[in-house]
Parts: C-alpha cells; sequence; structure tokens
C-alpha cells in the first residue's frame, strides 16, 4: 500500500531556536506494486512559504556531497531544502539559528532565508529515492558545512 512516509530531518527553524531534529513526510510520485521515487514535503516545516501550483514547488533543494578540503565524497549525502516563493512574495526572514553558527563570519549579503531542512540520503544518482533517517549526530558535519558556508551562496 502506497502511503506517507517520514523521514528523520535536521531542522533549523528561522527565529533562533535550536536545530532539531523533525519528521520530513514523503508521498508516491507513482503508483504501482513496484513503488518509484518519492516526493519530500518540507513546505511542512516552512514559514510564510506559498502554496504549491501548477508552476512549481515553492521551495528548491541542492546536494552537499563533501565539505571543503575533502578528496572523497561522503557515503551518504546531505540534500538542504530551503523555500524560495513566500505567500505574500516578501522576502523570508534571515534565520538567525543558521547566523548564530556563522557568527563572525556571517555576511548579510549570503545571508540563509526561512526554515532550512537538511535530510540524508544513501544513492548519490538518487537522493529523493534513497532518502534515510538523519539524527543530531549529523550536526556536527551540518554546522561545519554551514559554518563554510557563511561567505558564498546558499546553492
Amino acid at each position: 500500500m502506497d502511503q506517507l512516509i517520514p523521514f528523520q530531518t535536521i531542522f533549523f527553524p528561522t527565529d533562533g531556536r535550536p536545530p532539531s531534529v523533525v519528521q520530513l513526510m514523503t508521498s508516491p510520485t507513482q503508483y504501482g506494486p513496484h513503488g518509484g521515487p518519492r516526493m519530500p514535503h518540507p513546505e511542512a516545516h516552512m514559514d510564510f512559504i506559498a502554496e504549491a501550483t501548477g508552476l512549481g514547488k515553492p521551495w528548491k533543494y541542492f546536494i552537499v556531497d563533501s565539505l571543503d578540503g575533502m578528496s572523497k565524497k561522503f557515503a551518504h549525502p546531505y540534500i538542504v531544502y530551503y523555500p524560495t516563493v513566500s505567500r505574500d512574495g516578501m522576502p523570508f526572514p534571515i534565520n538567525k539559528s543558521i547566523k548564530d553558527i556563522q557568527g563572525s563570519d556571517y555576511n548579510e549579503k549570503y545571508a540563509w532565508r526561512g526554515n532550512i531542512i537538511i535530510g540524508k540520503f544513501r544513492d548519490h544518482d538518487r537522493p529523493f529515492e534513497s532518502l534515510m533517517d538523519a539524527s543530531i549526530a549529523d550536526f556536527a558535519i551540518l554546522k561545519n558545512f554551514i559554518r563554510n558556508r557563511a561567505r558564498g551562496s546558499q546553492s
């Protein structure tokens, strides 16, 4: 039976609360006995996000498969979901949780905005089909990634 399946992800709230583990629900993109890719629903954790329309999703993602200076890719890369279209057309608020992690390296020009959700997956070629549970143990790696992205863009 096809159904919503949750995966644990790390949630970085915009309001400055500490990051926490939340469930990211996924739904099947095709129905049948063999399953297939799943659609994640990070919008459930994104405040002020526009409703999805026929024009596309109001969020985007990018893959983190290594940290600066690494010669090998992660065995289990991360996927970062971020909001792109707000309900009222205004910019999303600066993410205070991430700003705090970046500390003195924070640069408003490259500020992360809105609630950020970071998941984990197994297969580099099929991130939506191979999602797996992340845990707070992944936080140290993600904190390193976020800190090093203080001077660059999100995507």
